[in-house]
């Protein structure tokens, strides 16, 4: 358990507002409703209580009573032992971060792409729990505004991987469409040639409505984006290694979530800037800036050329279906066979690519929700178990605690 927690104490960067007034903190999760989550595309809800805290009047209080986290802390004469510790975080971030700038700009946003993002996010969050595992800061250290804001950030996270996941379903439902509209090519009926361009218009009006919950997404980056900023550190030496760390990993997750919410709502309205955001005095600071401007710089160029969605295999899927379709609401002549085969041959094949991009790419934002998911549960219950023992240290194994 205390290693499951680890992993959630990274996404915290508290920041809290109001002075000397009563904090009234109501964490209202609901009831999700989850599509696809697992292989066999059942639908499952998860439904998180409410969480009410109420606490009496008094001064304002940060999770670590630290100070500037953006003063150096390798000029503030961490011991080696620590620095060693960021340092070897802040290289790992730097390379995965420079993972996503490709070799061929035509890459980005591709399925495949987007999955090595999301795989990356991943990996940067078991990053952070080494880390926390590693400095071993006591749960006694722990402030209850702190949790307040962790509760708020985990749920929106949750928030913007199910409307994620909604999108990544709705596009592959598309997929039976597809099938539809090949399983009729096969024959040579007129007749069965009509009903798959009636079937090819109903793919090519789904794929360009708008889906809802992708976007409500603009609210859920906002917050993110506000969680960015750090509280002040200071007497803590663990305290300032974890805040660089904790915000190099919420920067990568707030961006790429920005990158997913612009392809999958069709709007650069979605895709954030954070440069302005991030002081370029952190190592990892000019790596990040260069994947935000290439990254962005592809996106807004495809939606300059009018393209209405900026993911490549839908896109091929898409051009084919656009040579294929007056074919067969029009007719063709034999002189037109050879090329009907040929479109034909190539819807079947970019279809076929498309939906296999979807199934990787809907496995990898399910393990990023798990592990958001996992990481509160672990907190949860590690609140509960907190009286129990008030020495115990996060990262260290479960049997080393008292659990109720």
């Amino acid at each position: 358990m205390k290693n499951d927690l680890a992993v959630s104490l990274y996404e915290v960067c508290p920041h809290v507002h109001g002075g000397n007034q009563s904090n009234h903190v109501e964490v209202e999760l609901g009831l999700a409703r989850m599509d696809n989550l697992r292989e066999n595309k059942a639908t499952k809800e998860i439904s998180i209580k409410y969480i009410k805290m109420s606490r009496p009047q008094e001064p304002q209080r940060s999770f670590f009573h630290f100070g500037n986290p953006f003063r150096s802390p390798k000029g503030s004469h961490l011991p080696p032992g620590l620095l060693s510790l960021l340092d070897k975080f802040e290289k790992t971030l730097s390379e995965r971060l420079q993972k996503l700038v490709p070799k061929d700009k035509s890459d980005i946003l591709s399925l495949s792409w987007m999955k090595l993002a999301m795989e990356s996010l991943s990996e940067i969050h078991r990053d952070i729990k080494n880390l926390i595992t590693e400095l071993e800061i006591p749960v006694t250290d722990w402030d209850e505004k702190w949790i307040d804001v962790y509760l708020d950030i985990s749920v929106k996270l949750l928030d913007i991987t199910i409307a994620f996941t909604s999108e990544l379903t709705r596009l592959n439902q598309g997929h039976l469409l597809l099938q539809c509209v090949l399983h009729k090519l096969e024959s040579n009926s007129p007749d069965q040639f009509l009903r798959a361009c009636s079937s090819l218009h109903s793919w090519r009006e789904q794929i360009r409505s708008k889906n809802p919950r992708v976007e409500t997404c603009r609210p859920v980056l906002d917050n993110l984006v506000e969680s960015l900023d750090l509280p002040k550190v200071r007497n803590s030496a663990k305290g300032k290694v974890l805040m660089h760390a904790m915000y190099g990993a919420k920067v990568a997750t707030t961006y790429i979530c920005s990158v997913f919410a612009a392809a999958f709502s069709g709007s650069t309205d979605n895709l954030l800037d954070l440069n302005s955001t991030v002081p370029a005095t952190l190592p990892w600071a000019q790596v990040f800036y260069n994947v935000q401007t290439t990254v962005s710089t592809e996106i807004k160029n495809i939606f300059s050329r009018g393209e209405f969605t900026v993911l490549r295999e839908l896109l091929a899927v898409d051009n084919c279906a656009n040579k294929l379709y007056p074919l067969l609401q029009d007719g063709f002549s034999p002189a037109q066979e050879e090329s009907f085969k040929h479109s034909v041959s190539d819807l079947r094949k970019t279809a076929e690519e498309l939906s296999q991009g979807l199934d990787n790419l809907s496995k990898v934002v399910d393990d990023f929700f798990k592990i958001v998911l996992s990481g509160r549960d672990a907190l949860l219950c590690n609140l509960r178990a907190g009286c129990a023992s008030p020495n115990s240290v996060l990262g260290r194994n479960t049997d080393e605690q008292i659990v109720r």
